[in-house]
């Protein structure tokens, strides 16, 4: 068989990797428009859970991917200048330059082929190809022009985010809240490398033009963040890599897959980083695919059959709650009056997945906190 797929991000790049390793002799070639050298943003993080599907997937895989990554073993909220540890949550993370350039070495490794600054735009270009993987993410050429054939829909939320890097370290994964005289500020922070860190801004859209960051451009915009979070970043500034603000948009497809084409990752389905990784979805649907692949081979209605029966409750489970995590984030302005630990507890619970019991199993000392607040233990 011949396998294109569109689109050099995690998703697509792991699932080429899979497909030839299994395959060795069916021709697979990934199409990327950018650079192999370039990549939008900066770090990339997994929980502990979220790469649990990798290890046992493929643990030599596994073993190399994570052998570089950065560790930390509880999350913070900084909530009104007060820390809250939460423990049991244990995350690993990576510059996603790098993550990309190990997948780049690892799918070369196997025989894949790999086109950068190729744009497909029509979907006739791979004419000649068996199976057609679209995985160029959430504003998806490709599915633009089948859009008839798969049926998109999306649902722009109201939140502002840009995405910045930072010489500060961030050991834990960090939520920190900060009130202005505009509005609420949330920083999103965590270390991904020896001596950078992730820190996204989020805002609502009130306070956004409150602030003025409307009329701000890249270098005003990194000013006034760095003021509202100085307290956090320690002197350190916050750097910019097309951090222009954007808004979330969800996305869903009616329909995964139209003749010898099927979507995959964020073109696919779009996953908020409130709640998880779109990188570890996209790695999950390619494990899914390829086992399809290798339990009914060329016969591709077989093949789409078993990757939409293994992914779509998952995918259907994890927007909604996801969709729930947003709204808390949207709604944080009436949750701020909490004690800390309060707030912290109610942040845990917000997607309605979490019970009391299962934060007194995996966050002991957080528990041990709330029910200490509250002088009984609750259930």
């Amino acid at each position: 068989m011949k396998v294109d797929i569109v689109g050099g991000g995690p998703g697509g790049l792991f699932l080429s990797y899979l497909v030839k390793k299994q395959f060795p002799a069916w021709t697979v070639r990934v199409f990327e428009q950018n650079d192999a050298a370039a990549t939008y943003g900066w770090g990339v993080v997994f929980s502990d859970v979220a790469l649990s599907f990798l290890e046992k997937a493929d643990p030599a895989f596994f073993n190399r991917f994570t052998a570089r990554h950065v560790r930390s073993s509880h999350m913070e909220i900084v909530h009104r200048g007060v820390h809250v540890s939460i423990d049991g949550h244990c995350f690993s993370r990576v510059a996603r330059i790098d993550l990309l350039q190990f997948l780049h070495a690892e799918c070369r490794a196997a025989g894949v082929e790999l086109l950068f600054n190729t744009r497909v735009d029509d979907v006739t270009m791979l004419h000649d190809a068996d199976l057609v993987v679209v995985s160029d993410g959430v504003n998806s050429r490709m599915r633009a022009q089948l859009a008839d054939a798969f049926n998109p829909s999306f649902v722009r939320r109201r939140n502002r985010f840009a995405w910045y890097g930072t010489t500060q370290l961030f050991p834990a994964v960090s939520l920190i809240f900060r009130e202005t005289q505009d509005g609420i500020f949330i920083a999103h922070s965590y270390q991904y490398s020896e001596g950078m860190s992730t820190f996204l801004v989020e805002t609502d859209p009130l306070t956004w033009e409150r602030a003025g960051l409307g009329e701000m451009n890249d270098a005003a915009s990194r000013t006034l963040c760095e003021r509202i979070f100085a307290g956090d970043l320690g002197g350190h500034e916050l750097l910019s890599n097309k951090s222009t603000w954007f808004e979330a948009v969800t996305v869903k497809n009616e329909r995964w897959h139209h003749g010898n084409i099927v979507l995959l990752g964020d073109a696919l389905r779009s996953v908020h980083f409130s709640l998880g990784s779109g990188t570890r979805m996209a790695m999950e649907d390619a494990i899914a695919l390829c086992d399809g692949l290798r339990t009914h081979g060329a016969d591709l209605a077989a093949v789409f059959d078993y990757f939409e029966a293994a992914r779509r409750p998952a995918s259907d489970r994890f927007q909604q709650a996801a969709a729930k995590s947003l709204d808390w984030y949207e709604n944080v302005a009436d949750k701020m009056h909490l004690d800390s630990v309060d707030f912290t507890y109610d942040y845990m619970r917000r997607t309605g997945r979490v019970t009391h019991e299962d934060l007194r199993r995996r966050s002991p000392a957080l528990i041990r906190q709330y029910e200490r607040l509250h002088g009984e233990t609750l259930s």
